[in-house]
């Protein structure tokens, strides 16, 4: 018997049907349910504050939001229910939530968590409104494996070291945590949407954004793109702990985006990648991890909030950072791939044109804004928000704070990457950089990871000329280095004399 007559199943970071927590629950609970989207205007009009007109995420989400109604359709179609689909809304989402929820006279609204600060105040707001009208907020896990606090230390604290977090994720996981939610199962509750509800989606135009160029990059959306990824991926998993740093190669899965935005299950790849993790298979033990160290960025955002906008570490937030009018020229050098090292201005091109930067490069062009170039690591990870088709805050704060050293388990502030010895070691003869910098395509193999130190002769035969067709570097890497360890100096002193003579990585 149900426990509700209607229900209100509420799509965020979950746009698909299949193993979906919410509404699995909402469909197995209510005699009739609805889905809703709702584009939140408090979110949409930061973007076109900033100028963010042609944003990827949004044509990503709008494209995949149409094959998620295709897939409620035949849902109900499967069941004899003609009229099933999605109902789209414009507006703000605290607002809209409550006053569809009154409109359709249901007794329960269902969701799945969203641990980012803003998204809980903003379903406080809807619940305190749903609660006034005597309606239901039921909310579950669904982005990650272990969320909050279902992973703790022996102290029954959040963890705030990866390598333990690793070890007590592995030993909690049982077989139900990855379990499927059978959805299809109970698709004979989804209700016909009938007028006022059944209008057409918004256009992009019409909520003020223009298409970007996601049809040329033949990116894949929705849970049908998100599943041909991984099948694809799950042939060549195998390799991945051998190719996952090497740009030019097609090493990562490219399922961030999926991930983010919940085309894809975060159970249905987990639970592949830990089976053939047991088998021995080191690929796949090595994507598992990248795995776990999302959740761990998850947890230590929902236990840790303060992380937006402060160092994880609090002594970190005493570092001056450059700032004034040289600090604002170095960051637009660095947005817009003017710095000089190749590798560094071949990421950014990357992430400027596609929307997408390799992980390795992410640490690369990280590493040399704060370290090399002093810049606030706050600065970097608000230009990432903006740029990333794959922006998670969870895992975007964590990356930054990883490189600046603020952070979880992050690399030791006297570690700071070299752009050039990064650049040798993972894009050898360059394919990546002359992708991305075609003035560099003649440069030979030897010279292309550092131009200023290339003899006149291969200059002149690669048609390049430093200051003209390509930039000087901008910063002296030894310098900058010396700099740095200076800079943190406030902080904490190095080890030993050792240490602060360290290779860069």
């Amino acid at each position: 018997m149900n426990s509700y007559d209607k229900g209100l199943m509420w799509f965020r970071r979950d746009l698909r049907t299949e193993d979906n927590a919410a509404l699995y629950h909402a469909l197995k609970a209510c005699r009739q349910v609805w889905c809703v989207f709702v584009f939140d205007t408090d979110i949409l009009d930061g973007l076109l504050e900033r100028g963010l007109q042609a944003d990827r995420r949004v044509e990503f989400i709008h494209r995949s939001l149409a094959e998620l109604d295709t897939r409620l359709q035949a849902l109900g179609r499967a069941e004899g229910a003609k009229g099933v689909g999605l109902i789209v809304r414009h507006a703000r989402a605290q607002d809209a939530i409550p006053e569809l929820a009154q409109a359709l006279q249901v007794q329960a609204v269902f969701a799945n968590h969203d641990d980012e600060p803003a998204s809980h105040a903003r379903d406080a707001h809807v619940l305190g409104a749903l609660a006034h009208q005597g309606i239901m907020f039921h909310g579950y896990k669904d982005h990650v494996v272990f969320e909050r606090r279902e992973v703790l230390t022996q102290a029954g604290h959040a963890f705030g070291v990866f390598t333990p977090y690793k070890n007590a994720w592995l030993k909690n996981l049982e077989p139900f945590h990855l379990k499927s939610y059978p959805v299809a199962r109970y698709a004979e509750s989804l209700a016909p949407v009938r007028a006022p509800w059944n209008a057409p989606a918004p256009s992009l135009s019409a909520m003020g954004f223009e298409t970007t160029n996601l049809s040329q990059l033949k990116v894949p959306t929705g849970a049908q793109g998100a599943h041909q990824l991984f099948e694809d991926f799950a042939e060549r998993i195998d390799r991945y702990h051998a190719s996952r740093d090497f740009p030019a190669v097609k090493g990562p899965s490219y399922l961030s985006v999926h991930l983010r935005f919940g085309t894809i299950s975060i159970r249905q790849v987990a639970s592949v990648a830990y089976a053939m993790h047991v088998q021995g298979m080191q690929g796949a033990s090595t994507w598992l991890s990248e795995l776990i160290w999302r959740d761990f960025y998850h947890q230590v955002l929902a236990n840790y909030p303060h992380v937006v906008g402060q160092a994880f570490k609090p002594e970190y937030d005493q570092i001056k950072f450059e700032h004034g009018k040289h600090a604002k020229s170095l960051f637009a050098a660095w947005c817009e791939g003017r710095t000089g090292y190749p590798l560094v201005d071949a990421a950014m091109a990357q992430i400027n044109q596609t929307g997408y930067m390799h992980n390795r490069l992410r640490m690369v062009v990280a590493s040399f804004l704060v370290k090399d170039l002093g810049i606030d690591w706050r600065w970097g990870e608000q230009y990432f928000a903006d740029h990333l088709i794959d922006f998670d805050l969870a895992a975007n704060n964590g990356g930054w704070q990883w490189a600046s050293s603020s952070g979880c388990d992050a690399q030791p502030y006297f570690r700071i990457f070299n752009p050039v010895t990064q650049s040798e070691r993972f894009d050898p003869s360059g394919k990546f950089i002359r992708r991305y910098l075609p003035q560099l395509a003649n440069m030979p193999d030897v010279a292309i990871h550092a131009p200023w130190k290339a003899r006149e002769l291969d200059l002149a035969e690669g048609g390049l000329t430093l200051g003209q067709n390509y930039p000087r570097p901008i910063v002296d890497h030894a310098e900058a280095r010396e700099r740095t360890l200076l800079r943190y100096a406030v902080v904490k002193k190095p080890t030993s004399q050792a240490a602060t003579r360290k290779a860069a990585t």
